[in-house]
C-alpha cells in the first residue's frame, strides 16, 4: 500500500526558498547560536573545584594558574565538548527521523534507537570486551540499525500511522532496555557504572573520546545536508516525492542510516539521552523554519544548548560533594523536560483512532473450551509455580523436604527457609493476580489491547508518590506508602486521560485509545525523571531504591499482605460489575442507548485500575507488563467477556509473577533479580510478538 497519511501533524509542505524567508531563518539561526555560546559559557564555569568563569577568562589571558589550568582541560572542557557534540548528533538526527517518518513525535530515543545501541554497548561490557570509541561506536550503531529495522518491521503491514510507529518504537525500547537491564544484574562488575551512563551522563576523563566521536558526527552533520531536498519533497507523500523524481525506497532509508549512526555516536559518547532529538525539531519548526536544509544546522544549535542547559540544572540542582559523590545524569533532566513536551504533542497528532478503537486489535478466531476446565489447569498452573518456587533459591529443598515441612514437622532450617519464602510468594501470587486485573481494566475504557498500567503512566505515578513518603516523611506509618501510591497512580492517571481527551488537529473529538498510551509514555518518563531526582537529591540508597523501582518481593511478609487488600477488594468489585464493563467496548453511542452513564462507568472503571496497579506497586515496587500479556491470554483462551476473562487474568498474573519470582531468586543465587526485571524480559517479546500480529481496525 502507499505509504500516505502518516501524520496529520507532520512538518509542513515544503514552500519555495523566497528571500522573504531568509531573514526570519538568518535571525533564528543568530538567535540561537547566541543562546549556545550562554550557555557553553555557564557550563564551562560549573563544577566542584571551586574554579569559576573568572578564573577561566585569567586563564585564557594569561594570568591563571597550573590548577585551573587542569580542572579546565581535565574535566570542564571535554564534558563541555561532549555536551556540544551530543546534541549536534541529536539534533541532526531528530531532523532526519521525523522528515523521513512525517511524524514529530518520532526520535531516536521514541524509536528505539537509542535503547538498541545502549543495549549494544552492555552487551560488549557484559563479554569484558574493552572498546576504544570508534570499535564501540560501531557496536553501538549496529545495535541502533537492528533497534530500527525491526520497528519498521513490526510496523510495515499497511498504512505506516503514527501511533503504530510510536507503539512498535516503545516496544523495541522497552524490550532493549529490560536486555540491559538484566545483563547488568548478571554480572554487576562486568557493567559496573554502566547505570549512570544509561541515563545520560556529559562525564569524561579526557578529550579523545568526545574528539574522535565529534569527529563521526561531524562527518555524519555533513552528509545530512544531501538529503535535505528530497525530505522537502517526502513531506508531500510518497506518491508525490516519486512524481518528482525521489527515489523514496532509497532515500528513506539513507535517511535512517545517516540518523543511526548520530544517534549512536552520541550513545557510545554519553549514554541515551532521551527527547532532545524530539524537542529541537519540533522548536525550529514552530520558529517558522521549515526547510530541512535550515533545519538540520538549527535544531543541532538548539539541541547542544538543551544538552548543555541541562546538565548545569543537574549540577545546581544536586551539587556533587564529598559527602554527596552522586549527581543527577543529564538524561534524567532532559526526560523531565521531554516528558511533559511529548504528552502534549501526543494530544495533537493525529492517530486516526479516536472513534474507531485501537490503533491495534487483537485478531482472536480461537474457539474457547470449557471454562472450567481452563480456570481449573490455570489454578493448578498456580500451586505448581507456587511448589517450586518454595524448592528452588539460595538454598535447595527436595519435594520430601518441601512435603515434610508443610504437613508436619521438619529440620529447622527447611522450616525456616520455607517460613520465609511463603509469605513473598503469597506476595507475588496476590500482586499478579491484582496488576492483570488493573490491566483488564484499562483495557476495557480505552479499548486498546496495549493499555498496561505501566504505559499509561499509573505506575510511574504510584512510584512517584511512594518515593515521596520515603523521603519526605520517612517516619509515616505503613498504611501511608500504600495510601501515597493510590493516590500518585490515580492523580496520574487523571492528567493522562485530561491531556489524552480532545481532538487532534483536524480530527474528531472522543478519547483516542492510541493517544491515551502515547500520552502515559510520557507521563511515565516524567515521572520517572521525578523519582530518580528524588532519589538522588535525597542521597537515597540508590541500590535499594533501584530495587524497589525494578519491582521487588525481597523480604515481604505476611504484614504486606494488608497492603494489597484494598487493591483485592476492588478486583472482586470489577468482576461483580461485569456488564457495565462489557459496555465499554462498545464504543460510545450503544452503552448511552443501552441506559450507561458512560463517563462515570468510565471514570469508575479506571479509577478502580489506578487503585489496584497503585496499591500493588506499593507492595512490590513497579513491575510491568503483567497487566497486559495476562489479560491478553486470558482472552484468548476465554473469551473477552468480563465474568470470565478477568478471574482467568488474575491466575495468570500470579503464575507469571510468582515464576518470575522464583527465577530471580534461582538464576543468579544468592544475588536476587527483581521480579520486574524478570517479568519485563517475558513481557517485552511478547509486546513485540502482539504488536506484529495485529491487524488495522
Amino acid at each position: 500500500m502507499a505509504r500516505e497519511g502518516l501524520t496529520a501533524d507532520a512538518p509542513a509542505r515544503p514552500r519555495r526558498p523566497v528571500d522573504s524567508r531568509r531573514p526570519r531563518a538568518l535571525l533564528v539561526g543568530g538567535a540561537l547560536s547566541l543562546l549556545l555560546c550562554l550557555v557553553a559559557v555557564v557550563h564551562l564555569g560549573l563544577g566542584v573545584s571551586g574554579v569559576g568563569i573568572g578564573d577561566i577568562v585569567d586563564l585564557l589571558l594569561g594570568h591563571g594558574d597550573a590548577r585551573t589550568h587542569d580542572v579546565l582541560m581535565g574535566s570542564r572542557m571535554p564534558r563541555t565538548l561532549t555536551g556540544l557534540v551530543v546534541g549536534l548528533a541529536l539534533g541532526v538526527s531528530g531532523v532526519l527521523i521525523q522528515g523521513a517518518t512525517r511524524n514529530p513525535l518520532a526520535a531516536p530515543d521514541t524509536l528505539g534507537v537509542n535503547a538498541g545501541a545502549y543495549l549494544a554497548v552492555v552487551v560488549v561490557a557484559f563479554f569484558g570486551v574493552s572498546l576504544g570509541p570508534l570499535p564501540a561506536g560501531a557496536a553501538a550503531f549496529l545495535g541502533g540499525l537492528v533497534a530500527i529495522a525491526v520497528v519498521y518491521a513490526l510496523s510495515s503491514g499497511g498504512v505506516m500511522t503514527p501511533g503504530k510507529v510510536l507503539l512498535a518504537g516503545a516496544t523495541v525500547g522497552l524490550a532493549a532496555t529490560a536486555g540491559a537491564e538484566f545483563l547488568q544484574m548478571l554480572d554487576v562488575n562486568a557493567t559496573r557504572g554502566l547505570f549512570f551512563w544509561g541515563n545520560g551522563t556529559l562525564m569524561q576523563s579526557g578529550l579523545e573520546r568526545p574528539l574522535v566521536l565529534g569527529a563521526v558526527v561531524l562527518a555524519g552533520a555533513l552528509i545530512a545536508p544531501l538529503l535535505a531536498r528530497p525530505l522537502d519533497l517526502l513531506s508531500l507523500g510518497d506518491e508525490t516525492a516519486q512524481a518528482m523524481g525521489v527515489r523514496v525506497e532509497r532515500i528513506r532509508p539513507a535517511a535512517f542510516l545517516v540518523a543511526v549512526l548520530l544517534s549512536a555516536a552520541a550513545v557510545t559518547l554519553a549514554g541515551p539521552i532521551g527527547f532532545v532529538g524530539l524537542i529541537a525539531p519540533v522548536v525550529v519548526r514552530q520558529l517558522g523554519v521549515r526547510a530541512h536544509a535550515a533545519m538540520m544546522p538549527m535544531a543541532a544549535l538548539l539541541a547542544a544548548a538543551l544538552v548543555l542547559g541541562a546538565d548545569a540544572a543537574a549540577q545546581l540542582i544536586v551539587k556533587p560533594s564529598a559527602t554527596q559523590p552522586a549527581e543527577i545524569p543529564v538524561g534524567v533532566v532532559t526526560a523531565l523536560i521531554g516528558g511533559p513536551v511529548f504528552m502534549l504533542l501526543a494530544r495533537r497528532v493525529s492517530t486516526g483512532d479516536a472513534d474507531t478503537g485501537a490503533a491495534v486489535a487483537v485478531s482472536d478466531q480461537r474457539r474457547a473450551p470449557a471454562y472450567a476446565v481452563v480456570l481449573g489447569a490455570g489454578l493448578a498452573a498456580l500451586a505448581l509455580a507456587m511448589a517450586v518456587s518454595l524448592r528452588i533459591g539460595d538454598v535447595q529443598i527436595s519435594w520430601g523436604g518441601l512435603v515434610t515441612a508443610l504437613f508436619s514437622t521438619a529440620d529447622q532450617i527447611t522450616e525456616s527457609v520455607v517460613a520465609y519464602r511463603l509469605p513473598r510468594i503469597l506476595v507475588a501470587a496476590l500482586a499478579g493476580a491484582c496488576l492483570a486485573v488493573a490491566g483488564a481494566a484499562v483495557q476495557a475504557v480505552v479499548r486498546n489491547p496495549l493499555a498496561e498500567p505501566g504505559l499509561v503512566g499509573v505506575t510511574g505515578g504510584a512510584s512517584l508518590g511512594a518515593v515521596a513518603v520515603i523521603l519526605v516523611v520517612p517516619s509515616a506509618p505503613l498504611v501511608a506508602l500504600p495510601a501515597a501510591a493510590a493516590v500518585g497512580g490515580v492523580l496520574m492517571l487523571a492528567v493522562v486521560l485530561l491531556v489524552a481527551r480532545g481532538s487532534a488537529k483536524g480530527g474528531r473529538g472522543g478519547l483516542d485509545p492510541t493517544r491515551v498510551v502515547l500520552v502515559g509514555l510520557g507521563a511515565a518518563a516524567t515521572s520517572m525523571a521525578l523519582v530518580n531526582i528524588m532519589v538522588v537529591g535525597a542521597q537515597m540508597n540508590i541500590s535499594t531504591a533501584l530495587g524497589w523501582l525494578a519491582g521487588s518481593t525481597y523480604a515481604r511478609d505476611f504484614s504486606a499482605l494488608a497492603w494489597l487488600a484494598v487493591p483485592a477488594l476492588v478486583a472482586v468489585l470489577l468482576v461483580a460489575a461485569a456488564r457495565p464493563v462489557n459496555l465499554l467496548s462498545l464504543g460510545d453511542e450503544l452503552p448511552r442507548a443501552l441506559g450507561l452513564e458512560l463517563s462515570r462507568a468510565r471514570l469508575l472503571v479506571l479509577g478502580a485500575g489506578a487503585v489496584l496497579a497503585a496499591g500493588t506497586a506499593a507492595a512490590v515496587g513497579a513491575v510491568g507488563f503483567v497487566g497486559l500479556v495476562a489479560p491478553h491470554l486470558a482472552r484468548r483462551v476465554v473469551g473477552s467477556g468480563t465474568a470470565r476473562m478477568v478471574p482467568m487474568a488474575a491466575v495468570l498474573g500470579s503464575v507469571l509473577v510468582v515464576s518470575s519470582d522464583a527465577l530471580g531468586r534461582w538464576l543468579l543465587a544468592p544475588t536476587e533479580i527483581p521480579v520486574g526485571i524478570v517479568t519485563a524480559l517475558v513481557g517485552a517479546p511478547y509486546l513485540v510478538w502482539l504488536l506484529r500480529r495485529t491487524r488495522e481496525v
